[in-house]
């Protein structure tokens, strides 16, 4: 062996021990290394993204009780039937139409609210690609860049504004989910990214957060790995190895830096702030002592039935609000532009395509009934949430504001103003439930700052396209 190795002979073992420090793993988190333009063959390039941190701040987040304040976005594709989604009359004496029949166990909890409009999903001069606007421009109002290159740009999306002051509050800022397996890259709608129509939320206006598919994966995230009364002491021996990991880590960042150029040394600290994160979560973790433990078995993964992977999805989702877990959420049920058959109901030919109907009756209908197979999942899903006592003693859709509704009205239009929205729960006493309120076309991000200021969000004068807030909500 070399006792007095040269530069040359460092940078050999650096380049063999590459693969031993690119892939660091522990059950429960993997902390990826980078590839260094510097310890790579000429010719070969890289990339990497940049994670933006989420700092804390001191906000509510709580109701007036004082008991949580849960907050989620639920997204469905490609518009709705008009005429069976609107109820018949406003005010309190409003009846469902067809479309919302599911929701009449829950009528007395959630607003239909007319009347919201995202101007900046509409085509202007950028052309075709309203499906990516009208996902890219839900929770961020903001006209996304027309792209399917890397130089994406939408904006902060509202649960990420929230979370950026109020995710310290939980043991995750907040949680990211999705019924979309398939993620693809490249150009999805007429020249727009597909990051656009795979997420809603936004943690930058360059970066988004990926929402997560498996439910077994999004369990094992909010309450570790094991069967029921052991996953407690494995979560414990998986934070030990992280720490471990972390150490490691950075000693090793610390020996790798010296052979790096200027270049790497920027990417090698943006790296840096990923491994902070991850120790975050971990000191977060033992702050919030130990972490809840459902007595319920882990899902086995994503289920062959749609049906039942969104209902999964939903019981993931009132887990971690029921453990307070997080308090913000969004739910991507499917992304705009999707052209899935729904043969469990019947119907073989792809939502898409059946939303180009160009009013044939019975496209129409099959659209109609889709509406009503989502409108039953959600129904499923308030019910539940309004059938658990909270802390208070009130339930936890007393306690929540969950809006459920997409970026597009009529499909066969592709008309972006008076957006089918459903506004459910109470949020602890500070929306007026049980009614259909139209509101004088606003942009919808009226709503969703109207929504952050009762969230006991600070400081925010606008968001979006917002020309101020709603009153009468």
């Amino acid at each position: 062996m070399n006792e007095n190795p040269t530069r040359s002979d460092i940078a050999a073992q650096r380049r063999a021990n590459l693969s031993r420090r690119r892939f660091l793993r522990g059950v429960g988190a993997c902390i990826a290394l980078p590839a260094f333009e510097s310890l790579l063959p000429r010719g070969v390039s890289s990339a990497w993204a940049a994670t933006t941190a989420a700092p804390g701040a001191s906000a509510a987040g709580t109701t007036a009780s004082g008991a949580p304040l849960r907050m989620a976005f639920l997204y469905i594709p490609n518009g709705t039937h008009q005429g069976y989604w609107w109820p018949e009359s406003e005010g309190r004496d409003y009846k469902l139409n067809k479309t919302m029949e599911a929701l009449e166990k829950v009528r007395d909890k959630i607003q239909v609210v007319g009347g919201l409009d995202h101007i900046n999903a509409t085509a202007g001069p950028d052309g075709a690609g309203d499906h990516a606007r009208a996902n890219g421009t839900f929770l961020t109002g903001v006209r996304v860049r027309k792209t399917a290159g890397a130089d994406i740009k939408a904006g902060v999306s509202i649960d990420q504004v929230a979370a950026q002051q109020l995710g310290h509050l939980t043991r995750f800022p907040s949680l990211e989910l999705t019924c979309v397996a398939e993620r693809r890259t490249g150009n999805c709608d007429s020249g727009y990214s597909c990051a656009y129509q795979h997420n809603l939320a936004w943690r930058s206006p360059t970066v988004p957060v990926a929402p997560e598919a498996n439910p077994r994966l999004v369990f094992e995230r909010l309450f570790g790995i094991g069967a029921p009364g052991q996953r407690r002491a494995q979560l414990k021996a998986r934070q030990d190895q992280q720490r471990s990991l972390l150490d490691f880590v950075m000693d090793d960042a610390s020996d790798l830096e010296g052979g790096l150029g200027q270049r790497d040394k920027q990417k090698l600290d943006e790296y840096l702030t990923s491994v902070r994160e991850v120790e975050k979560r971990i000191h977060a973790s033992d702050r919030f002592g130990q972490t809840p433990d459902p007595a319920i078995e882990t899902p086995a993964g994503i289920p062959p039935s749609y049906a039942e992977h969104i209902s999964i999805m939903f019981d993931m989702m009132l887990l971690a609000f029921q453990t307070d877990s997080t308090r913000l959420a969004t739910f991507l049920i499917a992304n705009d532009g999707a052209n899935r058959a729904f043969p469990e109901i019947g119907i073989p030919e792809g939502h898409h395509f059946l939303s180009h109907h160009r009013g044939e009756t019975t496209m129409m209908e099959k659209i109609a009934k889709i509406d009503q197979f989502y409108m039953r999942q959600l129904g499923r899903f308030l019910e539940r949430m309004d059938q658990i006592n909270d802390v208070d003693g009130k339930s936890l859709l007393h306690n929540s504001m969950i809006v459920y509704g997409g970026g597009i009205c009529d499909g066969n239009r592709h008309s972006h103003a008076n957006l089918p929205v459903v506004l459910a729960g109470s949020g602890g006493g500070q929306l007026t439930a049980g009614r259909f309120i139209k509101q004088p076309s606003v942009p919808m991000s009226n709503l969703l700052l109207t929504m952050a200021d009762r969230f006991g969000v600070k400081g925010l004068d606008r968001f979006g396209d917002s020309t101020g807030r709603l009153t009468d909500i």
